[in-house]
């Protein structure tokens, strides 16, 4: 995988607009669809490099669709490279549905899941709460802030049991059911 597309992969994994039905990130369990890859291995040229597996090709084709044409529904992803496999976290779309499983090759099993949150909208909320890192200080310690791919803003805090209620009023409740607030220990300087 190139260096570029290999961080830009990284950091979705690493992270993560309202519609109307769409089911809210606590009710995602079961994928809405699941299609295996039928593109020949090798068939995504362009998309990394000739020693590249099928996942990572598929990734990168991923990364330029989500990222692209389709950023305003795409909310994260998560890998399971023992099982070759990858799992979208999306708005509902037929049209990035059929994209993925279209251009997906042999050997990569795509689950995509309904959530009812982009990526952008994650993004801000996180910026949001990191502006915010020592508001609370006194109270709380904020000790990190990310996506986590699913749809949820994680937020590590020293006391979780005080900070959960605290940041979800102040993020008022359209906001409080994307806040995951968990323990962080104490970051340490290496």
């Amino acid at each position: 995988m190139g260096t570029s597309a290999a961080g830009a992969v990284l950091a979705l994994a690493a992270l993560q607009g309202s519609s109307a039905g769409a089911q809210t990130v606590e009710d995602v369990s079961s994928p809405a669809t699941e299609c295996r890859g039928t593109r020949p291995e090798g068939s995504l040229a362009g998309h990394g490099s000739p020693e590249d597996t099928p996942l990572e090709r598929t990734l990168n084709h991923l990364d330029r669709l989500t990222q692209g044409r389709y950023a305003d529904v795409f909310t994260g992803l998560e890998v399971d490279e023992e099982g070759s496999g990858v799992s979208i976290y999306r708005m509902p779309s037929a049209s990035l549905d059929a994209a993925v499983c279209s251009t997906a090759e042999k050997g990569v099993t795509v689950r995509l899941y309904d959530t009812d949150v982009n990526e952008a909208d994650l993004t801000a909320l996180a910026d949001r709460i990191s502006e915010d890192m020592t508001r609370w200080d006194g109270t709380f310690q904020l000790r990190e802030v990310g996506q986590d791919g699913r749809g949820h803003v994680l937020v590590g805090v020293d006391d979780p049991e005080t900070a959960e209620p605290i940041l979800r009023a102040a993020f008022g409740e359209r906001n409080a059911r994307y806040i995951r607030v968990e323990y962080a220990p104490q970051a340490e300087l290496l």
